[in-house]
C-alpha cells in the first residue's frame, strides 16, 4: 500500500506545494487543489512578466540616455548593456505576445524611471534630459530593438 504524505500548506514549503499541486492537476485530483492559492500565484506569473518587460525597457532607457548625454563615456559594457536588454525584452514578448499592445505604456513608464536613474549615474542634472523622448531618441531606441545601429 502506497502511502501519501499530507499535504504541504503554501506557506509551510513553497516548492512542495507547487510540486504537489502539479501532481493533482496532472492526476485529476481537483479537489485536492489549493485553488485561492493557486489562482494568486497564477496572477502573480502575468504580474512578473510585465514587472520583468518594464525592468528590461528602464534598462535599456537608461543606457540609451547615457550614451546620448554622456558621449564621451560611452563604453563597450554600455552598449553591451543596451543589446541585451533588447534581446531579453524581445524573447519575453516572444512567449508572452499578448504583453504586445501595452509596449508603448511600458515605453513611457520606462522613460520616466529612467531620467532620474540617467542623472545619478552620469552625474549630470535631471534637468539635462528631456522630460519626454525626442525624436532622435526614439530613433535610437527603434533601431536598438531590431538589432541595428542606434548610436546618435
Amino acid at each position: 500500500m502506497q502511502r501519501t504524505a499530507a499535504p504541504t500548506g503554501y506557506n509551510d514549503d513553497f516548492s512542495r506545494w507547487a510540486e504537489e499541486q502539479a501532481a493533482a492537476l496532472r492526476d485529476g485530483r481537483f479537489p485536492d487543489l489549493d485553488l485561492p492559492n493557486l489562482l494568486e500565484e497564477l496572477d502573480d506569473l502575468s504580474q512578473s512578466e510585465r514587472r520583468e518587460l518594464l525592468s528590461r525597457w528602464t534598462t535599456l532607457t537608461v543606457h540609451l540616455l547615457k550614451l546620448r548625454y554622456q558621449p564621451e563615456r560611452a563604453s563597450g559594457s554600455w552598449r553591451g548593456t543596451i543589446i541585451e536588454q533588447a534581446t531579453r525584452k524581445r524573447r519575453v514578448l516572444q512567449g508572452s505576445p499578448s504583453l504586445r499592445p501595452e509596449m508603448p505604456g511600458f515605453a513611457a513608464e520606462a522613460y520616466i524611471d529612467a531620467r532620474p536613474q540617467a542623472a545619478a549615474e552620469t552625474e549630470l542634472p535631471i534637468a539635462k534630459f528631456p522630460e519626454s523622448p525626442t525624436s532622435e531618441f526614439e530613433r535610437a531606441l527603434q533601431a536598438a530593438l531590431a538589432g541595428d545601429d542606434f548610436e546618435f
